[in-house]
C-alpha cells in the first residue's frame, strides 16, 4: 500500500508567518513494498481549500515531474505576497506507476516588506544600569469590536522578551520570544493566529516585557550589552466577515504599569511579589486609570525577520526522586530537592504561608560533600529566584523570564516543612523533535548516550550555548561545530542550525572573520580563531550532508568565501596563526590534558589553525562542486593542496612525526588527510603509543576529541577505540558516568576522588562538547550513517563494527525519508542484524564477516535474496546494495 504523509514546508508542519519567498516542500512515502521509491511527483497550490480540491484556479501546477526528489522541493509558482496563505497537495507515482494524493496542507507568509509594519516601538520610562535592573513592564491596550471576525493575526516582537495575552488568555506556547539574535542587525518576530481569542465588545491585548538577552546579563560583564530597556512592537491585524480589515498597533495609546515581577534576569533569576499582582490586568473591565502612557522609541535600524527555527517551549516535568533533605541552619532550615537529572529550565512552586514572607530558590548542578548545594562554579550568576507570598490559601509560582541549569534546588524561608510536591521541575529547550535513538548491551554506554542527549537538551536553548548555569551561556562556535554531527542524530536540528547560521553570518566582521560566539557580545573580538571560527564553513556543510539542504550552502556561500579570504590574507606562507601573528591565536586544544593543567593544551595553535585552513579549503572545493561553481572548484582545490603542503613542510618530519607530538596533532593530521600516504602508518603508531603510554587514556581537548575515535577506527585500531570507550578511570567518557553524572561535563576531571572539584572559574557539569562521541556510537558501533555521495540519507551507509565485548547495538533514526534502523546482536557466535531502509531511499550494507562466509537474508543467501545486489567483499565485510524495505541478515559463527 502506497501513502504520502508528513507534509512539511521549510522543515516545519504548517508554518505560520514565514518570509522565505520560495519555500521548499517535503513529504514522505509509506509502503510495505521492498524497493519502494518515487519516480514522479506533481505539486499543486491554491488560494483556498475548495480550489485545491476542485483543481480550479490553481496558483501553481508543477505538472508531472519525473523525479525521485521528495525533500526540499522549491515552490516555483507566482511570487508570494505578505500574509498570503497557500494550500498545497502532492501526488506521487511509485516504481509500479501506482499513485497517491497527500492530504491537503498549507503554509502562510508573514510580513515581507518593512512597509507592512505600522506599529511603533513602545516601552516604559525606566531604564536600569550596568548592574541594576528594573521591574518588568506590563503594557495593555483596550479596544472594541462590533463585527464578527473571520481571522486575526498577531505579529509581534520585542527587544528583550515578551509574553502576550488577549482577553486574559496567553498567546501561543512559545517562551523567551522573540529569541536571541545579533540585535545590531536583526530581530525575529512571531506570527500567531488569535482569531479564537477575540470577541465582540471590549477586548484587551496585553504584554509583559522582560530584560532577556537584550538588556539583561548575558555574561559576566554586566547588563545592557545591546540596549537599556525592553521594547515591544506589536501589530494585531483583523479581518471581518464582510472582508473589511482593521489594525491594532503598538503606539502612544497603550499604557503601562509595574507589577509583581520586581526583576527578571536570565542569569541572576527572577523576583516576584504576589502582593503586587494585578488580577485581570489583561482582561476587559480592568481599570487602568492609574497606568501611565508608554514611551515611544525611534524606529530601530534592524531587520525584522520571521523565525527560521523552532521556538523554545516547555517540554516535560520532573518530580523529586526523594523527599526533600533538611539542612539545619540559622535562622531557619534549608531544604534540598533532588530531581535526579541535571536539566535546564525552571520550577513550579506550590505553597502557602503568611503574607509578606519570602521564599528563595537557589539552583545547583551538584552537591558539596556535606550535602549543601555547590554554587562556586556559577561565578557571578546568582541563579536564584525569590517569591513573596500574598497570604492566599495555596499559591503557585513559575518564573517567566529566566532559566537555570540544575539538578538540585535549595528552598529557604519556609514557615513549615515542604513535601516533594512543593517543587516540580519544568524542562525548557528549543522544540527540536527527537530523531534518533541509540542503545547497546552496555548499561554504562547507554547512560553516556542519555547524558549526551540531556546535554543537548540543556544547551540547545534558542542558540547552541556552552552551558546553562554560570555567567557564560553563550553561543560558542567551537562547541557547536564539534558537536553538530552528533546533534543531527539525536534531534531534528535542521531549522535550529539554519537559523543560528544566519546569526553567525550577521556576526561576521567586515574582515571576513567569524567570532568565537554568536550572537557576538564582544568578549574576545571578531575572530574566533582556529576550530571556533571554522564553524562558519563546517556547520553549513554538515547541514547539507545530513539534510541535503543545498540552499544553506547557497545562502552562506558568499560569507564562507569572505572567511576563506580572511584566512588567506592573515596567514604567512599559508600558515594560519603563525607564531608572530599579532591577531587572536585561538583557544588551542581547549581543556586538553597534555600541557600541565593549562587550558589550551600543548598542540601548537598554528598547527591547529593550518590544519583547519586546509580542511576548510577542501570543504569549499566540495561546496563549490555542489553549487556548480566550476572556477571556484579549481581555485579551492589548488588552495587546499597548497595549504596541505605548507602543513607538511612546517609540521611533519620526514619520518612522519607531527610537531608537538600530541594526540590532537596526530588526529588532525590523519583525519584531515594532511600527511603523505607513506607516513600515515607512522602517525598512527605514534598516536597509539601516546594513548598506551597514558594507560589507555585520551589526552585530547575540544579540538581533537570529536575525531579521535573515527581516526582509530579507520586506521584499523578498532579494539583500542573500544578500550577508550569502556575506560572508567579519568580522563574518559565513562568516568563521569560512574560518578553519577546525568549530563556531559565540561572537563574530563570536573570532579575526581583525588582533588575534588576542579577550578571553580571553569567547571560546568552540563557542557555538550565531549558528547561528540555520540556520532561514533551511531555511525560505527550501531553502523548507521549517510552516504557521502548521496547526502541527506538518500542513500544510507549501514556498517556496524562490533567490538569491545558488546553483544548488541541498536540505532534508529528518522531520516527525511522515514525511519531507518540498524540493530544487531550476537548470540552464541551468530550475528543477526535487522535493517530498515525507508521508502524512496537506498542503502549500501556492510555485513561484518570473514571472507567467504555465508551471509543469509531471511531464509535466502543474501546474494540472491529479493531486492539485494552483491557488491563484493572489502574491509572485513560482505557488501550489498539494497533498496527500501526491511531485512534481516545473519552470519552463523
Amino acid at each position: 500500500m502506497l501513502r504520502v504523509i508528513d507534509l512539511r514546508c521549510e522543515h516545519a508542519v504548517q508554518p505560520l508567518g514565514i518570509d522565505i519567498r520560495k519555500p521548499r516542500l517535503s513529504w514522505r512515502i509509506e509502503s510495505d513494498q521492498r524497493g519502494a521509491r518515487q519516480v514522479a511527483y506533481r505539486l499543486i497550490t491554491a488560494a483556498t481549500p475548495a480550489d485545491l480540491a476542485s483543481g480550479q484556479n490553481l496558483l501553481w501546477d508543477s505538472g508531472r515531474i519525473e523525479s525521485d526528489q521528495s525533500v526540499l522541493v522549491p515552490y516555483d509558482g507566482p511570487p508570494l505576497s505578505s500574509r498570503q496563505r497557500v494550500y498545497w497537495q502532492v501526488e506521487i507515482w511509485d516504481e509500479n506507476n501506482q499513485s497517491d494524493y497527500s492530504a491537503a496542507d498549507w503554509w502562510e507568509m508573514g510580513l515581507l516588506r518593512s512597509s507592512d509594519w505600522r506599529a511603533k516601538w513602545i516601552g516604559s520610562d525606566l531604564a536600569g544600569g550596568k548592574w541594576t535592573t528594573i521591574p518588568a513592564p506590563f503594557v495593555r491596550r483596550s479596544f472594541t469590536l462590533d463585527q464578527p471576525i473571520a481571522s486575526a493575526r498577531l505579529y509581534v516582537t520585542a527587544l528583550g522578551l515578551y509574553e502576550c495575552s488577549i482577553n486574559g488568555q496567553r498567546v501561543g506556547a512559545d517562551y523567551f520570544t522573540p529569541g536571541w539574535t545579533e540585535y545590531a542587525t536583526r530581530v525575529q518576530y512571531q506570527t500567531y493566529d488569535v482569531t479564537d481569542l477575540l470577541r465582540k465588545g471590549e477586548n484587551v491585548i496585553g504584554a509583559l516585557l522582560g530584560d532577556g538577552w537584550y538588556c539583561g546579563h548575558v555574561e559576566w560583564r554586566g547588563r545592557q550589552r545591546y540596549g537599556d530597556r525592553p521594547k515591544l512592537l506589536a501589530q494585531l491585524e483583523l479581518t471581518f466577515d464582510d472582508g473589511t480589515t482593521r489594525r491594532i498597533v503598538s503606539d502612544g495609546s497603550w499604557r503601562f504599569a509595574f507589577g509583581p515581577i520586581l526583576e527578571s534576569d536570565m542569569l541572576m533569576g527572577e523576583s516576584y511579589d504576589a502582593r503586587r499582582a494585578m488580577p485581570g490586568w489583561d482582561s476587559p473591565g480592568f481599570g487602568d486609570a492609574n497606568w501611565r502612557p508608554v514611551l515611544l522609541f525611534d524606529q530601530q535600524e534592524i531587520q525584522l525577520s520571521a523565525p527560521r527555527g523552532p521556538a523554545v517551549r516547555r517540554q516535560e516535568e520532573l518530580t523529586p526522586i526523594t523527599p526533600p533533605t533538611e539542612i539545619h541552619s540559622w535562622p531557619s532550615s534549608r531544604w534540598i530537592f533532588d530531581f535526579g537529572q541535571n536539566l535546564t529550565g525552571t520550577v513550579r512552586l506550590r505553597l502557602s504561608g503568611p503574607s509578606g514572607s519570602t521564599v528563595s530558590m537557589r539552583y545547583a548542578e551538584v552537591l558539596n560533600p556535606d550535602g549543601t548545594i555547590y554554587t562556586a562554579n556559577l561565578r557571578s550568576a546568582r541563579q536564584t529566584d525569590h517569591y513573596t507570598l500574598s497570604g492566599e490559601d495555596t499559591e503557585t509560582y513559575e518564573p517567566l523570564f529566566t532559566f537555570h541549569g540544575f539538578r538540585y534546588v535549595e528552598l529557604s524561608g519556609l514557615t513549615e516543612a515542604p513535601t516533594a510536591a512543593t517543587l516540580t521541575a519544568i524542562v525548557v529547550h528549543s522544540d527540536t523533535t527527537p530523531s534518533g535513538e541509540f542503545r547497546c548491551s552496555d548499561a554504562l554506554v547507554n547512560q553516556l548516550q542519555h547524558n549526551i542527549i540531556w546535554g543537548q537538551k540543556g544547551n540547545f536553548l534558542d542558540v547552541p550555548t556552552d552551558c546553562p548555569q554560570r555567567d557564560e551561556r553563550l553561543g560558542w562556535t567551537g562547541d557547536a561545530q564539534v558537536f553538530i554531527r552528533t546533534a543531527t542524530f539525536n534531534m531534528d536540528v535542521a531549522g535550529f542550525f539554519t537559523r543560528w547560521g544566519r546569526d553567525l553570518v550577521d556576526s561576521q566582521a567586515d574582515s571576513g572573520a567569524y567570532p568565537p560566539i554568536s550572537p557576538n557580545t564582544g568578549i574576545v573580538g571578531s575572530d574566533g580563531g582556529p576550530a571556533w571560527a571554522d564553524a562558519g564553513i563546517i556547520c553549513p556543510w554538515t547541514l547539507w550532508q545530513r539534510y541535503g539542504d543545498t540552499r544553506v550552502l547557497e545562502e552562506f556561500y558568499p560569507s564562507m568565501q569572505r572567511f576563506i579570504g580572511f584566512m588567506e590574507s592573515t596567514s604567512r606562507e599559508l600558515i594560519r596563526c603563525y607564531p608572530e601573528y599579532d591577531g587572536w591565536m585561538g583557544f588551542g586544544d581547549w581543556l586538553a590534558l597534555d600541557n600541565s593543567g593549562k587550558t589550551e593544551g600543548r598542540t601548537p595553535h598554528d598547527l591547529i589553525g593550518t590544519a583547519f585552513f586546509a580542511h576548510d579549503a577542501r570543504l569549499m572545493r566540495d561546496i563549490a562542486q555542489v553549487l556548480g561553481k566550476t572556477q571556484d572548484v579549481r581555485r579551492y582545490a589548488k588552495l587546499a593542496d597548497r595549504v596541505r603542503q605548507a602543513f607538511q613542510n612546517q609540521y611533519v618530519t620526514p619520518e612522519g612525526l607531527v610537531a608537538g607530538q600530541t594526540q590532537t596533532g596526530y588526529v588532525l593530521a590523519l583525519h584531515f588527510d594532511l600527511l603523505p600516504k607513506q607516513l600515515r602508518a607512522r602517525a598512527v603508531t605514534e598516536l597509539v603509543r601516546d594513548i598506551r603510554k597514558r594507560g589507555t587514556h585520551l589526552a585530547t581537548g575540544f579540538v581533537g576529541t570529536p575525531y579521535l575515535m573515527h581516526v582509530l577506527t579507520e586506521a584499523g585500531e578498532l579494539d583500542l577505540a573500544y578500550e577508550l570507550l569502556h575506560q572508567r578511570t579519568w580522563p574518559s567518557w565513562l568516568y563521569s558516568v560512574t560518578k553519577g553524572a546525568t549530563t556531559i561535563w565540561e572537563r574530563w576531571d570536573g570532579w575526581t576522588e583525588e582533588r575534588g572539584f576542579q577550578d571553580v572559574g571553569m567547571n560546568s557539569f552540563n557542557h555538550y562538547a565531549y558528547g561528540a562521541v555520540g556520532d561514533w556510537l551511531y555511525a560505527v558501533v550501531a553502523g548507521l550513517d549517510t552516504s557521502a555521495e548521496h547526502t541527506g540519507y538518500k542513500q544510507l551507509v549501514l556498517r556496524p563494527r562490533p567490538g569491545g565485548g558488546l553483544t548488541s547495538a541498536r540505532a534508529s533514526y528518522r531520516t527525511p525519508y522515514g525511519q531507518a534502523l540498524s540493530a544487531w546482536q550476537i548470540t552464541n557466535g551468530t550475528f543477526v542484524w535487522d535493517v530498515v531502509v525507508p521508502p524512496n531511499s537506498t542503502a549500501i550494507v556492510h555485513v561484518p564477516c570473514a571472507e567467504g562466509a555465508q551471509v543469509l537474508e531471511g531464509a535466502w543467501p543474501a546474494s540472491s535474496a529479493p531486492g539485494i545486489s552483491a557488491q563484493g567483499y572489502r574491509d572485513g565485510a560482505a557488501v550489498f546494495a539494497v533498496g527500501a524495505g526491511q531485512y534481516q541478515f545473519r552470519v552463523d559463527g
